[in-house]
């Protein structure tokens, strides 16, 4: 939400100045100018990626329209459920094969909704776990085995980032290839007197002005925020990586719970009594 009450303030900041300033708003529409500019930067982005990437890149578009995946009850109830896990693994590590192998039919991941909708956080839990059971690992081996795995995911969804860096930094050139169209044309409206062509250089500047526009108005604020909300998600791996870690080193179900808590970032963080009054309310359940 907060994103498109962002978009709202920058297009209206833009036509109000432009109006008090006295100019006329049927010059700024230039559907053919937002083709040029537009259709050079998707093809662009077409030659540059993999259908896969495209599709990432729409998916994360959406979500920064939709805003953040990520908030304190997620967290609260991903310690809840890493707790339980960890109880029962500590009692009988075979006991949770079900729950692994297929967590959406899980009575118990079935609790955690909030959960079972993280695909990333699903299987990166269920496969680590997976292992434990066939074949235990020392901590350290787990630690780096985890950490190539979320390495692996960094990687993939930072290309998402760089290319939507790249094609921000691409506007304002492109804003110029509008720009240079519009002149090629005027240039052949010499003979039509001074009106046609101070409209038709007017319409090739408003080529230059919606690259720069869409570059540093949109393009790279959607880059940042892309970016923040992949380094959140992020962090919520790290929750799970770090109670697992734990656990791997014969540390009980409430410090692993504790350690997770501590890898929370502050915005979100619960306290260490709602931890406790949440993973003990999951017991009496339980």
């Amino acid at each position: 939400m907060l994103s498109i009450v962002g978009a709202v303030i920058v297009i209206a900041s833009l036509i109000i100045a432009y109006l008090l300033e006295g100019g006329k708003i049927g010059i700024m529409i230039q559907p053919l100018e937002l083709l040029i500019i537009l259709g050079i930067a998707f093809g662009g982005l077409v030659i540059s990626s993999s259908t896969y990437l495209i599709k990432q890149i729409v998916v994360r578009c959406l979500d920064v329209l939709k805003g953040s995946k990520v908030s304190k009850a997620h967290y609260i109830e991903l310690l809840q459920l890493l707790y339980e896990l960890i109880k029962m693994a500590a009692a009988n590590p075979l006991s949770l094969e079900a729950h692994v192998e297929t967590p959406e039919n899980s009575e118990l991941f079935k609790k955690y909704p909030l959960f079972l909708k993280n695909h990333h956080a699903v299987h990166f839990l269920c496969d680590t776990l997976k292992v434990q059971i066939s074949s235990s690992l020392a901590p350290y081996d787990l630690e780096e085995l985890m950490e190539t795995d979320l390495t692996a995911v960094h990687d993939e969804e930072y290309q998402v980032v760089s290319t939507l860096s790249r094609v921000s930094d691409a506007f304002p050139g492109i804003g110029i290839v509008a720009a240079v169209v519009g002149v090629v044309i005027t240039m052949g409206k010499l003979t039509e007197g001074k009106e046609v062509i101070g409209h038709s250089v007017a319409v090739a500047l408003i080529g230059t002005l919606l690259g720069i526009l869409f570059s540093y108005g949109f393009g790279q604020p959607l880059t940042a925020k892309v970016e923040a909300m992949i380094t959140e998600e992020g962090k919520y791996l790290q929750v799970i990586k770090a109670a697992l870690f734990a656990y791997s080193k014969g540390t009980n179900a409430k410090v692993c719970a504790e350690f997770g808590r501590r890898m929370i970032p502050s915005e979100h963080r619960p306290s260490f009594s709602e931890v406790d009054e949440a993973t003990s309310a999951g017991k009496k359940a339980a």
